[in-house]
């Protein structure tokens, strides 16, 4: 798979990464339905042999249980993988979500501490904020994960959810190599927000997680009783009452471009945040699914079928919120 850049300070990744959320349950819930430690190893795995190195996880995830996952299925070939976590969604010392933000200093270094150690290595590649704590200047949360790069233990360090202003803050104290937001044709609010428009200038990669939107670019949902009962999606906004129909109106417009160019709707989707030249970590937990999304990095659209596509879901367009009202408070815009 082809290679690129990611910010201006080094860091090479695969086009296309791999999302590990769904790969544990989290706090009770499964995250896209049942995860299977086998299959997800042999994901990871199947990964690698296609190119794919590039993993995303936190320690939020679990907590704890994705990054130990990680480090079993990478156990003797760490140096063949970039390894991408995140703090900032607090854990206490029993492994509890106490879901406060927070980003300081002391913080910091108990959280790294710990993924290191979940992850079974003595360096992550790219250590994100995870959300952004409002009762901690940023520039202070930055110079803590500066230090963490200077002790060897981070090479490389993100944020993620965050405004233009916090970025140019950030970026001031310690170069940042990557933002990670929620990206798809289904969730434009940082082109919106002229975000990546900061992100172009400063030199720093836009991250794409839930390239799918959440699953629903993949064209297997037709009705929100298709969720798990313990499937947090029957939480957020996107995927209940006749906000579900009217975006499956939008999806069935995708999926017929996808029927035109013989690829899956998952294809096209990924295929879209590539030709719009940003980085997407597609999640899964299967093999099958690993080798499609790895695939549609071959994928080339024409000037002609992204307009087709942007002209479904416009910019502005409302497809709901992506979060329940509660986590909607943690997206720094």
């Amino acid at each position: 798979m082809k290679k690129v850049k990611l910010g201006s300070q080094g860091l090479i990744v695969p086009e296309v990464g791999l999302g590990c959320m769904g790969m544990t349950s989290m706090n009770g819930w499964d995250i896209y339905g049942k995860a299977d430690e086998a299959e997800a190893i042999a994901t990871l795995h199947r990964s690698l042999e296609l190119g794919g190195n590039f993993l995303d996880t936190a320690d939020m995830y679990g907590p704890g249980l994705n990054e130990r996952l990680i480090a079993k299925a990478i156990h003797g070939k760490r140096d063949q993988y970039i390894i991408a976590t995140k703090f900032g969604y607090e854990v206490d010392d029993n492994e509890q979500l106490t879901w406060n933000y927070n980003g300081s200093k002391a913080y910091i270094e108990k959280a790294a501490e710990r993924s290191l150690k979940n992850l079974n290595t003595d360096y992550i590649d790219l250590y994100y904020l995870h959300r952004l704590d409002p009762n901690t200047p940023i520039e202070e949360t930055v110079e803590a994960m500066a230090d963490l790069v200077k002790e060897g233990k981070v090479k490389y360090i993100g944020l993620s959810e965050v405004s233009s202003a916090t970025i140019r803050k950030a970026h001031a104290v310690h170069p940042l190599t990557a933002v990670q937001t929620e990206y798809s044709l289904f969730e434009r609010d940082v082109e919106e927000a002229k975000i990546t428009d900061t992100l172009a200038e400063l030199g720093i990669s836009l991250i794409a997680y839930s390239p799918l939107g959440r699953g629903f670019l993949t064209g297997d949902l037709k009705s929100p009783d298709d969720f798990p009962a313990d499937d947090f999606r029957r939480n957020i906004p996107r995927f209940q009452g006749e906000q579900f129909y009217k975006n499956l109106e939008l999806v069935n417009a995708v999926n017929a471009i996808a029927a035109e160019k013989n690829v899956t709707p998952s294809q096209l989707a990924i295929a879209w945040v590539l030709a719009k030249g940003h980085v997407p970590i597609p999640g899964t937990k299967r093999v099958k699914y690993v080798e499609q999304n790895i695939a549609a990095a071959d994928i080339v659209l024409t000037t002609d079928e992204l307009n087709r596509l942007e002209a479904i879901v416009p910019l502005g367009a409302s497809t709901g919120d992506r979060y329940d009202a509660s986590s909607m408070t943690g997206i720094d815009r």
